[in-house]
């Protein structure tokens, strides 16, 4: 089957078509013929060999799937085969023909929602809801998303606006991507430094931040008295080592900072609220977002368009 392999870690030049074998169907896994690959940030960390080197050389990158059950494995019942589902493969294995997954990851689509759909919001709406839970998030609250262009952040964006926030700021790179997300529920756009068109800043009950790096610390002097940042990716790297020092400092205000995964979360858990934000999203409640869709061969140039931060929404690749 046709796949896409890191060759070498780093540039996205590094990734290339390759020849794999089928992987099979174990005790407990589906066989999914994919119809959309879902490229998230997770992928583009994990080629840029951020992580180190956790992760083989030729390994296939890509997390989420979405398509038709072709074979189960022992253990899994049969009634699956045929049934459109979205699925986690478990960090590495879908940008391919074929992927399989452990069922507990696996959840039904609904009928009117499309596999391109499910892939932008299947992983990234369920960690913007238990993010927002982690902090957590209550009714009347302002909220501010650090990173707000992604998937993740257009999701959180909109439920923090369904879930009543008394405001819900976004940091962006452009006016364009800004009035983008006010039409999903922002109400004030900032920028990268998480200041207003007038250079003013004002203090968040909770920050959900999907950047990381060097500027992170930075964002905890923008918590109100008592509040709560969640650190749910690093696209632009890990935070400073001593990112907990501007904690110190504020000592008084009894801030506090959590990083969160989507891993923590048991799988009947995330299973239940993706079916529900699936529905969601039926019914225009969710709106997924997407940037573009490419046939496979093209994830390099995926991968280099979110280095150099072009994409608002998710890219998904199609086989």
């Amino acid at each position: 089957m046709r796949a896409i392999a890191i060759q070498e870690y780093g540039d996205p030049s590094g990734m290339a078509v390759v020849d794999a074998p089928e992987p099979e169907a174990g005790a407990g896994q589906l066989l999914i013929e994919t119809e959309a690959i879902g490229v998230g940030g997770v992928d583009a960390v994990i080629r840029r060999g951020t992580l180190g080197s956790s992760y083989p050389q030729g390994m296939i990158p890509g997390s989420e799937v979405a398509g038709t059950v072709a074979r189960v494995g022992d253990g899994v019942d049969p009634s699956w085969v045929g049934r459109r589902v979205w699925a986690f493969t478990g960090r590495s294995g879908g940008y391919s023909e074929r992927a399989v997954a452990l069922v507990e990851d696996v959840t039904p689509l609904p009928d009117d929602l499309s596999a391109v759909d499910a892939v932008t919001i299947g992983s990234a709406a369920p960690v913007a809801r238990f993010a927002l839970a982690r902090a957590p998030f209550a009714p009347g609250d302002s909220v501010l998303i650090r990173g707000g262009s992604g998937s993740i952040g257009i999701a959180a964006v909109e439920l923090a606006a369904r879930g009543g926030a008394s405001a819900v700021a976004v940091t962006t790179s452009s006016a364009e991507r800004g009035r983008r997300l006010a039409a999903l529920g922002a109400t004030d756009v900032l920028d990268r430094s998480g200041h207003g068109p007038d250079g003013a800043s004002r203090p968040f009950d909770v920050i959900v931040d999907i950047v990381g790096g060097d500027g992170m610390p930075a964002f905890i002097d923008r918590l109100a008295p008592n509040g709560r940042l969640v650190l749910v990716g690093a696209v632009a790297g890990f935070p400073p080592a001593d990112f907990g020092a501007r904690l110190l400092q504020g000592f008084q205000a009894s801030r506090s900072v959590a990083a969160f995964s989507l891993d923590s979360i048991p799988p009947l858990a995330r299973s239940a609220a993706r079916a529900e934000l699936f529905e969601a999203a039926t019914r225009r409640e969710l709106h997924p977002v997407v940037h573009k869709v490419m046939p496979l061969e093209r994830a390099g140039h995926a991968h280099r368009l979110m280095d150099e931060g072009a994409v608002f929404g998710r890219i998904v690749l199609t086989p």
